[in-house]
């Protein structure tokens, strides 16, 4: 463990680390604290996430039918954004062929950048971003480019998908009046977290602590080895005593490097569920949902975009101020929700096929953290 990471906590019981606020169990003693004693920085959150694709036409179509909002179009870029006033929340640039290029934080200040590339040796250069900034361009141990940013002018709120109003009991908020949510596409408001896998999972949760300051609230360890540490971690921004989503980012350990799902959150329910009528009436994939996760909380819905891109509905998510100490639990995939289908082997990606096989012989041969104990555990767990 880095000497720059907080001792975990001490031999009390493991409930009392987080008042069994989200977790069942917290950390026991020498596991990993989930939070860097002294980073670079502190990102305050995502900005957005870089693509590339082929057809921008097709991938707009989509865009607009999972609910974005174009903020700037030309030949060779397509930025999205949501509704709340900010950055964009995703850029698709024109490539030969579709893939993930990396992710884009949003730090607090613009001295952040200035302190990110002294201590990293990178250079502060303009960004493209619409309304200008500037950006400093990392690179993650998976070998992940990852940027942070800091923008210059801000996009302007757009009109809301409004909450619908809803009868509780004895509570009666609507009289007199219809449900009618409308079939459209659910509004997205903002690119919420994503999700990561690799080979390398402690060095890459030790580097976005140390040198992005996000603090984990959530660990996963496989069945009868958590004395090997963690395999997946639901990583916040540290925003102090302002509560902040359970995670803007989760990393877990697996034979790929790269792009499982990114989240955006939506209204409510019935702005998932109609968003989701929406698409599937245009011939989209549905991977999972409609359900409710267990970590964070939300209520969730994942869709396949033309480019098999996994991208996610939510609404209603956990936030936690920095004081919430990190949740311990078992890796499994009954686990996953408290409510809804069971997880689809789509997206827990344990579909075969010769190209998850070769992935998997390239990581077992490779320089990482992936053996043969861990990567049986994890197909238990996906199984379990």
């Amino acid at each position: 463990m880095s000497e720059t990471r907080v001792n975990a906590v001490g031999d009390h019981d493991v409930r009392t680390a987080h008042q069994d606020l989200h977790s069942e169990q917290g950390a026991l003693r020498g596991e990993h604290s989930g939070r860097s004693r002294n980073p670079v920085i502190k990102v305050a959150d995502l900005a957005w996430l870089e693509f590339e694709k082929p057809d921008l036409d097709r991938a707009e179509v989509f865009a607009r039918d999972f609910g974005f909002q174009v903020a700037a179009r030309t030949e060779r870029d397509l930025w999205l954004r949501g509704t709340f006033a900010g950055s964009p929340c995703m850029v698709i640039r024109k490539g030969r062929a579709s893939r993930f290029i990396g992710p884009a934080f949003r730090a607090a200040e613009h001295a952040d950048l200035d302190r990110l590339a002294r201590v990293t040796g990178n250079a502060v250069r303009e960004a493209d971003v619409p309304g200008g900034g500037r950006t400093v361009d990392l690179l993650a141990p998976s070998g992940l480019p990852v940027r942070v940013v800091h923008c210059g002018e801000e996009l302007p709120a757009l009109p809301e998908q409004q909450p619908q109003l809803l009868n509780f009991g004895t509570d009666h908020r609507r009289v007199n009046a219809t449900q009618r949510p409308p079939r459209e596409p659910s509004r997205v408001q903002r690119l919420g977290h994503i999700v990561l896998e690799t080979r390398v999972f402690r060095r890459a949760l030790d580097w976005y602590l140390d040198t992005l300051g996000m603090i984990v609230s959530d660990f996963h360890f496989l069945d009868g080895q958590r004395d090997r540490g963690p395999v997946m971690a639901f990583i916040r921004c540290d925003l102090g005593s302002e509560p902040a989503d359970h995670h803007t980012l989760a990393l877990h350990l697996g034979p790929g490097n790269g792009y499982v799902h990114s989240a955006y959150q939506v209204t409510d329910l019935d702005a998932i569920a109609a968003g989701g009528e929406y698409l599937g009436e245009r011939g989209y994939e549905r991977s999972w949902g409609i359900g409710r996760h267990v970590k964070g909380s939300q209520l969730f819905d994942y869709w396949r975009d033309p480019d098999r891109f996994l991208l996610e509905h939510f609404a209603d998510g956990d936030l936690f101020p920095c004081d919430v100490e990190p949740g311990w639990s078992p890796m499994s995939a009954s686990g996953l929700a408290q409510w809804g289908p069971p997880a689809s082997r789509d997206f827990l990606g344990t579909n075969p096929s010769p190209a998850k096989l070769r992935e998997v012989m390239h990581a077992l041969r490779g320089d990482n953290e992936l053996d043969p104990a861990r990567l049986l555990g994890l197909l238990k767990a996906m199984n379990s």
